[in-house]
């Protein structure tokens, strides 16, 4: 089995390194998770221009609704980790709760909520959940 190299690895081909930022869990950091995703699209675009335009702006919302999970429902820090794949990109989103995400019902009385993972599962080529002791890493892949 491969490993990756510790820290901020760089995408030999195309040198964009992978990214990493640290939060610590308020609601404003949603923004600031979806600030650093852009940042690093900008980077990206740089090199490697995404096949579809609406690539893009996947990324972003699923990057936002995954922080938005994060401080909704695993209150703590969370961490958000970016790289390029050979085809896509592959986020990681870090929290505290030890619960896997599950879908809910939508229900649009009670103020919405409940769509967030569906359109996460919708928009990405895959997504896994790995529980650990201390918390969750929610990884997803998506087109480039």
């Amino acid at each position: 089995m491969a490993t990756e190299p510790p820290g901020d690895d760089t995408l030999a081909t195309e040198g964009i390194p992978s990214r990493t930022a640290h939060f610590t869990g308020e609601l404003h950091h949603v923004t600031g998770a979806r600030l650093a995703a852009e940042e690093f699209l900008d980077d990206l675009a740089r090199s490697s221009l995404p096949t579809a335009p609406e690539h893009w702006d996947d990324i972003l919302l699923v990057v936002t609704e995954l922080a938005a999970n994060a401080v909704q429902y695993a209150p703590g820090p969370f961490v958000l980790r970016m790289r390029r794949t050979f085809d896509g990109v592959h986020v990681t989103m870090s929290d505290t709760s030890t619960t896997a995400p599950a879908p809910r019902p939508f229900h649009p009385s009670s103020g919405g909520g409940g769509i967030g993972w569906h359109l996460i599962h919708t928009l990405c080529d895959q997504v896994s959940v790995v529980v650990k002791e201390n918390g969750k890493d929610v990884h997803v892949f998506l087109p480039w």
